[in-house]
């Protein structure tokens, strides 16, 4: 259940209208009897004790878990409790009910599977799985994922979750069962459906000046990405130089990057979020940028790794179809050799890609096509 509203003074993060909404799990006994709250606990039927893939310290592990679900829902919040300081982060997929069956036939044995970079299960269609809504995004310092009011995410009776884990093996390899907790409410509740766009800038940040080494060169880390996470992870660094306007050939390097992405339909802009990984320095979200009407919608100026969190927008933003929204990151390279965790790792040119000591610059945007209550209880 939520909390009242109320207003975070959180020195380092400036978001949109200058307020940040709470999180919390509590609500007023008034409301709750006219939408009722319920509360479905799902666990990890055993300890799963991450293994790197080969030429890495990372292991991508999903598990498929039953909700029971009897009538379609919505989700309103949820809460992924971390087994270990290995989780990374966590992903929760809905797998809708029409390939339920099929997932539970492909993990009789109900240990999981290994799901680099998607969650697709083996046997099911990776469109089918990707083009459903994430019900939560869990990164360290996250806390409870409670949506804005007014709004929820679609759950239909009979679905399935995937929760995809990311371990990072450098902090250890003890086994790990990790629990997710979703609040749901009846699909008649009149709240506004959520949807999700993601943004990505690609980093291509050199050794620091005086450190070299085989990996310092960007086509050989691009190499050992591929013998690491296989050709698609090359790939997708490939396409996303591209969707930027770069050379993927020869895109620039440094210690920044940036990308505007154009939207394709209007909406308000309700809930945002950036990510990064440890070499993750500043991160900065804005609406039309570099014209008169540019809006920043979430500026991180000290970014922390252990500190990342959603932030619901005090009041929505308006986009509409033709704008575009961008994502900007800094790096600080010199944190490879400062941090502990990353000195166990070789130097080496960083992209993007899917291990803790690679680097992302992922822009997170929840927005509905009509504007929510903003005083509904639920």
């Amino acid at each position: 259940m939520r909390k009242p509203r109320r207003l975070l003074v959180i020195a380092s993060v400036v978001v949109a209208v200058v307020a940040v909404t709470a999180v919390g799990l509590s609500m007023a006994a008034s409301s709750a009897s006219a939408y009722p709250i319920r509360t479905i606990s799902l666990k990890m039927p055993s300890a799963y004790r991450p293994v790197a893939a080969p030429r890495t310290t990372d292991d991508y592990h999903c598990t498929l878990l039953n909700p029971h679900l009897t009538q379609n829902s919505y989700v309103i919040s949820s809460q992924f409790t971390a087994g270990s300081p290995e989780d990374h982060h966590a992903i929760t997929y809905l797998v809708p009910p029409s390939l339920a069956a099929t997932a539970e036939r492909n993990d009789a044995d109900g240990k999981g599977w290994s799901c680099f970079g998607a969650a697709q299960e083996p046997g099911l269609p990776v469109d089918q799985i990707l083009s459903t809504p994430m019900l939560s995004v869990w990164t360290p310092g996250h806390g409870a994922d409670v949506l804005p009011r007014g709004t929820g995410i679609p759950l239909p009776a009979g679905s399935l979750v995937i929760m995809q884990v990311h371990y990072n093996l450098l902090a250890g390899d003890k086994p790990v069962r990790n629990a997710l907790v979703l609040h749901t409410v009846a699909a008649s509740t009149p709240l506004k459906p959520l949807k999700l766009l993601i943004m990505y800038a690609p980093p291509d940040v050199p050794c620091p000046a005086g450190i070299s080494g085989p990996l310092c060169s960007r086509a050989a880390s691009l190499a050992n990405l591929g013998q690491r996470f296989g050709p698609t992870a090359v790939k997708f660094v490939n396409q996303v130089e591209a969707a930027c306007g770069r050379n993927p050939s020869d895109p620039p390097a440094g210690d920044s990057t940036s990308c505007s992405w154009p939207l394709w339909n209007g909406g308000y802009l309700l809930r945002v979020q950036g990510h990064m990984h440890l070499l993750g320095r500043s991160f900065q979200m804005v609406l039309n940028p570099g014209t008169p009407r540019a809006q920043t919608v979430l500026n991180v100026p000290s970014y922390n790794f252990d500190y990342q969190k959603a932030y619901n927008l005090s009041a929505p933003v308006v986009m509409k179809a033709g704008d575009k929204i961008g994502v900007s990151c800094t790096y600080d390279p010199n944190l490879a050799q400062e941090l502990p965790i990353l000195r166990k790792d070789p130097p080496h040119f960083v992209t993007w890609g899917d291990g803790s000591t690679d680097e992302m610059c992922t822009g997170l945007a929840w927005y509905s096509t009509s504007p929510p209550d903003p005083n509904f209880p639920v």
